[in-house]
């Protein structure tokens, strides 16, 4: 979890195809209406609305890959 409150949350996943819909921890009648991001070469998706990153595991921005 970010420490700072103005830094967008990043989630890794395993697939290029992903939704959004605002709802962390909080209901989801208190997020934004659900869209679906594709993620391309550059290997992340960040959502319009709530700036959440979205980075494919393994991809060119997946910082936590191992050597």
């Amino acid at each position: 979890m970010a420490t700072d409150p103005f830094t967008p949350e990043t989630v890794f996943v395993d697939s290029p195809r992903v939704a959004c819909d605002g709802a962390t921890d909080i209901s989801p009648a208190l997020g934004h209406p659900r869209v679906y991001l594709q993620i391309d070469e550059k290997g992340f998706a960040e959502c319009g609305y709530c700036d959440k990153r979205f980075v494919l595991k393994g991809g060119p921005a997946d910082t936590n890959q191992t050597a």
